[in-house]
């Protein structure tokens, strides 16, 4: 079984209509995240033996996540943040949980469940607390992607003596969210908000890992190459953008358009180059130390940062006045990407 990435990237323009529709009122992608569910996103994230393609949670599915995430994040970078915090809950929990919560959160999946992970404390920290039965849980989470449409989520929470815990909870449709989306400047489709936790109640057994895994490194540090191949779609998609618009005009070759172009292909191979290299030392392909993995990583994630950075400008630059306007799709790349 393999992925079908040909029909990934042929539904990049609506994922972009749709992300561009709902931009102004950061309304939440629901169509793109329903087509991302029948080509197998959601699932592909699985071990092969809980029927999923393993990617992300084993060794050689880690170019193939960067491919899909990529795919994703040409269409909706909003959308592709949603997807890689889906992968990311997946993912620790195959690292430090059970089998019986492997096979769980599988079956989840393949009842279309979305999980977020939430792991910024809001006002008020998450704390877990003894309660006849089990545990109650008291505050909440803000920045938590797809507040109101994960069904699922993996968050963190502190237990007795301060411990901080990962825990999976199920999400019912009466939780109280705090819209935050519509506040932010870019990534307005991704459905933040904060989300009051307060009175849930939880068995012991949803209870992830053991305590500090979450910081463990270098899985810490080294998930972070997944944000960059969404990053990087986002990169791809505006030098394309800036070629497209350019030729329309008549423009695309003059001297300093050119060049302009030149550069924007260079940062968008340079983000491409460093996200290969990460995923693949953060998969273990490579027997390198932790601390080198870490370190190789955190170096990407300056690079595709620095990509971004200097892509935004250079499609700024070279269209002018039109990039800044709301009907221009440009826009709305630069403040995701920023």
């Amino acid at each position: 079984m393999t992925f079908p990435f040909e029909a990934l990237a042929a539904c990049r323009a609506e994922l972009e209509t749709e992300a561009s529709a709902g931009d102004a009122q950061a309304t939440f992608p629901a169509a793109g995240l329903q087509r991302l569910r029948q080509l197998g996103v959601l699932a592909a994230a699985l071990p092969r033996v809980h029927g999923g393609l393993g990617l992300g949670t084993e060794p050689h599915g880690a170019a193939g996540l960067l491919h899909m995430l990529r795919l994703v994040g040409q269409g909706n970078m909003a959308l592709g943040r949603v997807v890689e915090g889906h992968v990311n809950a997946i993912r620790l929990v195959c690292l430090y949980g059970t089998p019986a919560q492997v096979a769980r959160v599988a079956q989840d999946v393949h009842d279309d469940a979305l999980y977020g992970l939430w792991v910024t404390d809001g006002a008020t920290p998450l704390r877990m607390e003894q309660a006849a039965g089990g545990l109650v849980l008291h505050g909440g989470k803000a920045f938590a992607s797809a507040a109101r449409q994960a069904t699922h989520a993996l968050v963190t929470a502190r237990a007795e003596r301060d411990a901080t815990r990962m825990l999976l909870v199920a999400l019912d449709e009466g939780r109280t969210v705090q819209a935050g989306g519509a506040g932010l400047a870019g990534m307005r489709g991704a459905g933040t908000g904060q989300c009051d936790l307060t009175g849930m109640a939880v068995l012991p057994a949803a209870m992830v890992g053991q305590p500090g895994d979450y910081l463990r490194q270098p899985e810490f540090s080294a998930g972070a190459w997944r944000g960059m191949a969404v990053a990087l779609g986002g990169i791809e998609r505006l030098s394309a953008l800036l070629r497209s618009q350019l030729a329309t005009r008549g423009r695309a070759a003059a001297p300093a358009q050119q060049a302009r172009i030149g550069r924007a292909l260079i940062a968008a191979e340079t983000a491409l180059l460093w996200t290969r290299r990460a995923a693949r030392m953060a998969s273990g392909q490579d027997q390198v130390d932790a601390g080198d993995i870490a370190a190789t990583v955190n170096l990407g994630r300056l690079a595709v940062e620095r990509a971004g950075l200097e892509g935004s400008e250079l499609v700024e630059r070279g269209l002018g006045l039109s990039a800044c306007g709301r009907d221009n799709v440009v826009e709305r790349l630069v403040r995701d990407l920023a």
